[in-house]
């Protein structure tokens, strides 16, 4: 999309292939080549170097929970930025205090909070708790990801991202996602920790069957293992509850967050429950700039506005919109739509995520091929239903480019033949 008004112009004047360039030229090679240099957002709008305007459902891969320069996250920055920026941990800050017993008053439990820059310092965190019990092996799921340091590594399922820094720290098994007796069979008393995601978003949206979380609570309880819920990606209202984990009634030891807690910026949070609260003592772990206060500000501003603007109800709405519209369509590109609230995945008839991403792209909307067959959805928690509607009209063209140039084994799927997978996390 363009609005023909250049609105988001880089102002030096230099073009995507610039920007690019000057990134490529100068960034650690982590991600390859950027889609799209981006200069300016609003809402669940943004626009790149010349001036093209995008429909963002990647989110920032779910962490603008409020969309591009909310006002309430950029007054909250700007006025504690202004009264008291960073302290470090050796003095106390009131916007951290107010978001741990924030936080700790929406999941309903006392605790302790450990803040922390990322999801996967959380998950660090949460590693080095497990090891504080004294017993050394942890069980997490296959096709799992729990971020990309050492520890939160050990613990991410996925092979590919694992062996170039193998032998990792720990004892790790990991087990088939969604599959209770496998649980049982690998966690035993002298395991520590068990950590799971509700959806495994990196793994291509799935969804556990029903009962899963509530199976794996009862090993662990039954074992003396500390249960984790890896949070980071479905905390925060994105299944339309402020934890996925609350639909099934789950109460886990230690819950991980980050993403769309900061609206933006970054942050990462590790909650302690029960026994696990009291483990890290002073000198076990750190984070210099963990608990900034103007991150927690803005925390604080997107907890405000989600209740505030009813949004956990929304994201239920527009998530049913947005599935009933891609299932609806009956596309024959589409075999399975699955996920939850506004963490959605669409799998596709054949490894061509890639290019559903480009042709969505030319048509001013941004997805994210997060595997070879599955797009993934995470717009902000406030898309409107306007905008749920210009995506599904923009995304069906796309997919019908991609059909016309598929193979023929994929043009000849039967149309409509695809089934829906969709969490209770759902409301």
């Amino acid at each position: 999309m363009n609005d023909g008004t250049g609105a988001g112009a880089d102002v030096t004047g230099a073009g995507n292939a610039a920007l690019t360039r000057r990134w490529q030229g100068v960034m650690a090679g982590t991600y390859g080549a950027p889609r799209l240099p981006l200069v300016k957002g609003r809402g669940t709008r943004v626009w790149d170097a010349e001036g093209n305007e995008y429909l963002d459902f990647v989110g920032g891969i779910a962490v603008n929970a409020l969309g591009h320069a909310h006002p309430a996250v950029v007054r909250a920055v700007s006025e504690q930025a202004a009264s008291l920026g960073h302290v470090s941990n050796l003095f106390a800050a009131e916007p951290t205090a107010r978001l741990a017993e924030r936080l700790l008053g929406l999941i309903g439990r006392p605790g302790r909070v450990y803040f922390a820059n990322s999801g996967a310092e959380a998950n660090e965190a949460a590693f080095k708790i497990g090891r504080l019990t004294g017993r050394t092996h942890m069980v997490a799921a296959a096709g799992g990801f729990h971020g990309r340091t050492m520890g939160a590594l050990a613990l991410t399922g996925q092979p590919a991202k694992r062996r170039p820094f193998e032998p990792l720290p720990g004892d790790v098994t990991h087990v088939p996602y969604g599959d209770a007796e496998a649980l049982r069979a690998a966690v035993t008393p002298r395991t520590a920790l068990l950590v799971l995601e509700p959806v495994q978003g990196e793994n291509g949206v799935v969804v556990p069957p029903p009962g899963y979380l509530r199976a794996a609570r009862e090993i662990t309880a039954a074992t003396g293992t500390l249960l984790v819920l890896d949070e980071i990606q479905t905390g925060i209202g994105r299944t339309g509850r402020w934890f996925a984990a609350e639909a099934e009634g789950v109460e886990a030891d230690v819950v991980t967050l980050a993403k769309g807690l900061g609206g933006g910026l970054p942050i990462g949070a590790t909650l302690a429950f029960g026994r696990a609260a009291g483990l890290l003592t002073p000198g076990t772990h750190g984070s210099t700039f963990g608990g900034n206060p103007v991150v927690c500000a803005a925390a604080l501003a997107v907890l405000d506005t989600v209740e505030r603007e009813g949004l956990l109800g929304h994201v239920s709405r527009a998530g049913q919109r947005l599935r009933r519209g891609l299932e609806s369509a009956e596309h024959p590109l589409v075999r399975e739509v699955r996920g939850a609230g506004l963490l959605l995945g669409v799998a596709l008839a054949g490894d061509l995520a890639a290019r559903v991403q480009q042709a969505a792209q030319a048509r001013g909307l941004l997805v994210n091929a997060v595997a070879p067959s599955v797009i993934r959805l995470a717009p902000p928690l406030n898309v409107s239903d306007g905008e749920v509607d210009l995506f599904l009209t923009g995304f069906a063209s796309a997919l019908s480019e991609v059909h016309a140039g598929a193979p023929a084994a994929v043009r000849g799927g039967p149309s409509g033949a695809f089934t829906s997978s969709i969490a209770t996390h759902c409301g």
